[in-house]
């Protein structure tokens, strides 16, 4: 096999660093109009249609049930086709299950539409993503992984908001078609003309943006095992699924990432309707929620840059941090009382939350490789499906039977303090 190489003349912008472009938008965009503003959706469509909080949330839970199977099958599809056909694909569906939402006019037609939506975005946004970065960065990984993400934190000053004033203006139905042919001008084209479908060597170049010690060649293989000593110097490993679920690493990675996975989604889904509740105006609840997004982004950048620096042995340590101040932060809004307590509840829970999805990619990619990293990412994703159903179902149920949302946070800050010892 031959392949197009780069001429002797250097390149200015190593493609890979494109890929982290094309994916934090991708994500930004994907990310902000389907999980985090799931909160500003709820109360109008609630509103409209008669449904309980519960039920409502029941669509986010089914959604993360059909993204855990989804998530070992999409991890295949990744590693066997590459990124690029699997994101456009998902964008595709996320966009018109968005579509489809203006026209629900039942539970089952709101479960139906939500699903179709979840189907793309699952698909589409962080399994194809975090392998198209993984395979393009070996020694840079954790800053490449960090600077998209903290791209994501920008959807919280832009989308969130944004979307609550289109939902203001024209109506919860109005705006979902808006917001879905959005997602397919904006996404589709940059998944595309952006992100490569396969790994640097197969293009002549090495991870990194490293110079190829073989010069310009013209044979893959060759190339190919270029990278795999590059590879190897970096003290790169390369894991099956079964070898990795051999692991302990790999138990110890799932079981902190399945109680920490409860809060995500709980608090995604009900921080905003728990503001409201307590009269805070949704316009200032959705840039609540946006500062937080906000401030993660530089947690985001933090995590990334510690994953490069720090030793693998050690690089559980800096995630069992994080867990341990996002349970500060949880505690803090669990009392508090005024609107300055909910930025200092904020700022603290975003720069967590940002260290730790700054970290968790690189990690597993430390412990695991590029060989396998999406399939390894969807197995992970699967195991998890259990906790990420229950939470948001548990939040909305505990508040519709009580009036509030006190013992499920309290129940997710729990387990967020045992994720840290976990890790730790």
């Amino acid at each position: 096999m031959t392949i197009k190489t780069p001429t002797a003349k250097k390149r200015k912008i190593f493609p890979g660093w494109w890929t982290v472009i094309s994916s934090g938008l991708i994500s930004m965009w994907g990310f902000g109009v389907h999980l985090y503003s799931f909160g500003v959706y709820l109360k109008p469509i609630a509103a409209d249609l008669g449904m309980s909080r519960a039920v409502m949330s029941g669509a986010g839970s089914a959604a993360r049930l059909e993204g855990g199977f989804e998530g070992i099958a999409g991890g295949w599809i990744v590693d066997k086709y590459g990124p690029r056909l699997v994101g456009m694909i998902g964008m595709a569906i996320g966009g018109l299950g968005l579509i489809f939402m203006h026209f629900i006019n039942s539970v089952w037609s709101y479960y139906a539409a939500w699903i179709i939506a979840s189907l793309g975005f699952n698909l589409g946004l962080s399994v194809p993503l975090d392998a198209a970065i993984a395979n393009w960065f070996i020694r840079k990984r954790g800053l490449a992984n960090g600077l998209m993400r903290a791209l994501i934190g920008l959807c919280g000053m832009t989308i969130v908001p944004a979307i609550t004033m289109i939902i203001g203006h024209y109506g919860w139905r109005n705006a979902f078609l808006i917001i879905g042919v959005a997602t397919w001008i904006f996404t589709l084209p940059l998944a595309w003309f952006l992100i490569k479908p396969r790994r640097p060597e197969y293009y002549g170049l090495l991870p990194d943006g490293e110079e190829n010690p073989l010069g310009t060649v013209q044979d893959a293989k060759t190339t190919i095992e270029a990278g795999v000593k590059y590879a190897e110097k970096l003290e790169e490993v390369e894991f099956t699924v079964r070898q990795a679920m051999k692991t302990s690493a790999f138990w110890v990675i799932w079981l902190a990432h399945a109680f920490h996975g409860m809060v995500g989604p709980a608090i995604s889904m009900h921080q905003i309707p728990y503001l409201t509740d307590r009269g805070v105006d949704a316009v200032i609840a959705a840039a609540a929620l946006g500062l937080m997004l906000l401030v993660s982004s530089p947690g985001r950048l933090l995590g990334g840059i510690l994953a490069d620096r720090v030793s693998k042995p050690k690089l559980r340590f800096v995630i069992a941090a994080g867990y341990f101040l996002q349970g500060i932060g949880l505690l803090i809004f669990l009392r508090t009382q005024t609107m300055a307590m909910v930025y200092v509840y904020l700022v603290v829970y975003g720069l967590a939350t940002g260290m730790t999805v700054g970290v968790e990619g690189p990690l597993r990619g430390r412990y695991f490789g590029r060989k396998a990293f999406a399939t390894i990412g969807g197995m992970l994703r699967f195991l998890d499906m259990p906790v990420a159903m229950i939470a948001p179902i548990y939040a909305g149920w505990s508040y519709d039977v009580t009036g509030s949302y006190m013992n499920a946070f309290t129940l997710i800050t729990i387990l967020i303090f045992c994720s840290a010892v976990i890790m730790s």
